[in-house]
């Protein structure tokens, strides 16, 4: 689902996420953080914007930088053995707690070692700071096997929502944004459930003007191929 607000402070995800119960993973944008802090929320970090920030570091300070990228890789590599292995999530649980668990944990203590030795602004220094400061919601991937150790999904998905944004730069009004966003969502449903939204779209317009209320979500486009298959 996209939604949209005018600004980007802390009451722009109010509607989506203040009675929120469950997972939440989400990249370093402070505005998560108080969301975050409710209770019944566990918050999860990205380590592929962890990443980021040391392979931006790479030129500053190459040593340090080069380690931790390592250490991620290590991680990832993890990753990528239960993928192929095709595991269970408590299959997955119990890899991540004996395989990743301890380079966490190594890393963790070379990190908070390394920062309290390093300039603040410098870019090493954002980098540990990122993950430090972090550091609860970075490992919190290893509470559940169903959970991801990154938010790249998401990240790929709304990739073309940010290349449009780039070319279009506006959208008109705040209202026009909101439409877009609807639309962005129902759009984004035909592809997860393989619905060709040309065609989705087409009957949906023809046909709402006739439905009845109680029925409308036969026109929502994860019902759309039964109601094709029941003709």
């Amino acid at each position: 689902v996209f939604d949209y607000q005018p600004g980007r402070g802390q009451e722009a995800p109010e509607a989506m996420l203040d009675n929120f119960k469950g997972y939440l993973q989400t990249d370093g944008y402070v505005v998560y953080d108080h969301y975050a802090k409710k209770e019944g929320v566990t918050h999860l970090g990205c380590w592929a914007h962890a990443r980021r920030y040391y392979e931006k570091s790479l030129d500053n300070d190459p040593k340090r930088a080069t380690h931790a990228l390592k250490e991620i890789q290590k991680l990832y590599a993890i990753e990528r053995k239960i993928k192929e292995a095709n595991l269970s999530p408590d299959q997955i649980k119990e890899v991540r707690l004996k395989e990743a668990l301890p380079v966490i944990n190594e890393f963790g203590k070379w990190m908070t070692k390394q920062l309290a030795h390093t300039l603040p602004k410098s870019l090493i220094g954002k980098a540990l700071a990122y993950s430090v400061f972090r550091w609860d919601a970075l490992c919190a991937y290893l509470y559940d096997g169903n959970l991801l150790i990154d938010n790249n999904l998401i990240e790929n998905k709304i990739r073309p929502v940010a290349l449009g944004r780039k070319n279009y730069l506006f959208a008109g009004s705040h209202k026009a944004a909101q439409r877009a966003a609807a639309i962005y969502s129902f759009f984004a449903i035909c592809k997860k459930h393989e619905v060709n939204p040309y065609e989705w779209l087409k009957y949906t317009l023809e046909n709402i003007m006739t439905i009845k209320y109680k029925d409308i979500k036969n026109l929502y486009p994860q019902n759309y191929k039964k109601l094709q298959l029941n003709k």
